[in-house]
């Protein structure tokens, strides 16, 4: 599987001598993000001399797109904007790349296995299917979006479109304004370089040269797009369903019994809200572009909720927790035994001005009974049981070992949970993880 990569400056990374088999010059590549299992890879790569190689096939779908410079296929030359798509298993011509040129390079399902062949009448692989594609992407035109998310303003120019799996490569443009300030998760995995402008969402800035892969699933966003605007190369592993959450809360804590004010005589115990990795980075503007998201969705008549940073306003962590309090004073204190030895402190005050004395004396200094007239203890509301919210397969699956796998889906199978990436791999300069929006 390739790690969740969000996200990072190209700049961050070291150069490596280019994997480009059966060519003649010199080249050097950027790993944005590898797949160690099967070679999938997305690159950047650098011609520091007229580069090319002759006919062949590719052991992997092949792509390549061009930042600068210019890339020959056969007899025809684009620059700028150019892309080359060469479907694995398939005699495809001779390529050529002009000295200075920059490309983004992916491999997908394969290595950089490259077999020379002596035409294009060489026979295909028997599972071989598409044809290759070249195209002048500065030639296009963009068009909007048909679903671009709580507002207007996102606009797209599709490269690749695999009419089997759904796997699509595309140009995505969202102009100086554009918003959405709600979470999503995908089916399908995401990754994304950004070619132009400027965009903020809440793990990191999304500026020249800055990459993020993101797992089937992974939540994300906050989004908004700033002066200039914002263009992204996008490709993703299958059709793109955007799945929504807001009123979003993570929590997590536990006891460290080795560390601590006291050290080891007493345990530790801490519980840390993403309320609590809250920072003030977002600005006036941006924060006002957010808000403009939610309300355009309630003139459409979408059922939505303001947006609150982080931060400000009540937790809604610490309100489940303290629900979770009321359902269990309204027990009575028992447990399923009737026992008392239940500690719900957690160096929090949830008592709301609520009074959960319940007239009887706890003292116990007699035996009895209460069972027979203790009503039935409600049930605490934790949301939806994650087995509703797995997809068939997801244990018992071709990729039941890795959560952050694609799977298919269709409208109207069920809709699977988010996976919430706390540690994702982040370059110096632009990644970030503060809590807002997860």
């Amino acid at each position: 599987m390739r790690p969740h990569v969000e996200l990072i400056q190209e700049d961050d990374y070291v150069w490596h001598a280019a994997e480009l088999p059966g060519g003649e010059g010199r080249a050097s590549e950027r790993r944005l993000s590898v797949d160690e299992e099967d070679g999938s890879s997305s690159l950047r790569v650098d011609f520091h001399t007229d580069w090319g190689r002759g006919p062949g096939i590719h052991h992997a779908n092949t792509e390549f797109y061009v930042l600068d410079g210019a890339l020959t296929y056969g007899d025809r030359t684009i620059g700028k904007g150019g892309y080359l798509y060469l479907p694995r298993g398939v005699p495809a011509d001779a390529v050529r790349f002009a000295e200075g040129t920059r490309v983004l390079h992916y491999r997908e399902y394969g290595d950089a296995g490259f077999d020379p062949v002596d035409s294009l009448a060489a026979p295909r692989w028997a599972a071989a299917r598409e044809d290759v594609i070249v195209i002048d992407s500065e030639a296009m035109t963009f068009d909007a979006v048909p679903n671009p998310g709580p507002m207007p303003g996102l606009f797209i120019k599709y490269l690749h479109v695999d009419p089997v799996t759904g796997f699509y490569t595309r140009l995505v443009y969202a102009e100086e304004g554009w918003s959405d300030h709600r979470l999503a998760h995908h089916p399908c995995y995401e990754e994304a370089y950004t070619t132009q402008g400027h965009m903020e969402y809440n793990f990191g800035t999304l500026d020249l040269g800055t990459y993020f892969f993101r797992p089937a699933r992974v939540k994300h966003g906050h989004f908004t797009s700033m002066e200039g605007g914002a263009t992204w190369l996008l490709r993703s592993d299958g059709e793109l369903f955007n799945w929504y959450t807001q009123n979003e809360w993570v929590r997590w804590g536990g006891e460290g019994i080795n560390y601590g004010p006291e050290g080891t005589d007493r345990p530790l115990r801490w519980s840390q809200s993403s309320h609590d990795l809250a920072q003030p980075w977002r600005t006036a503007p941006d924060l006002d572009r957010l808000q403009q998201a939610w309300k355009f969705q309630n003139e459409q008549g979408a059922p939505d909720d303001p947006f609150v940073p982080h931060g400000l306003g009540p937790d809604p962590s610490m309100i489940a927790i303290a629900k979770a309090l009321d359902a269990a004073n309204l027990q009575g204190g028992h447990g399923p035994t009737g026992g008392h030895s239940h500690d719900h402190s957690h160096g929090h005050d949830h008592s709301h001005g609520h009074d959960h004395s319940h007239g009887h004396d706890h003292g116990h200094g007699h035996d009895h009974d209460h069972s027979h007239d203790r009503p039935e203890p409600p049930a605490a509301d934790w949301g939806a049981p994650h087995d509703s919210l797995a997809h068939p397969d997801e244990r018992t699956g071709e990729h039941a070992h890795n959560w952050g796998a694609g799977r298919k889906w269709t409208a109207g199978d069920p809709i699977p949970g988010p996976i919430l990436s706390s540690l994702p791999v982040r370059s110096r300069s632009r990644g970030r993880w503060d809590g807002d929006g997860m």
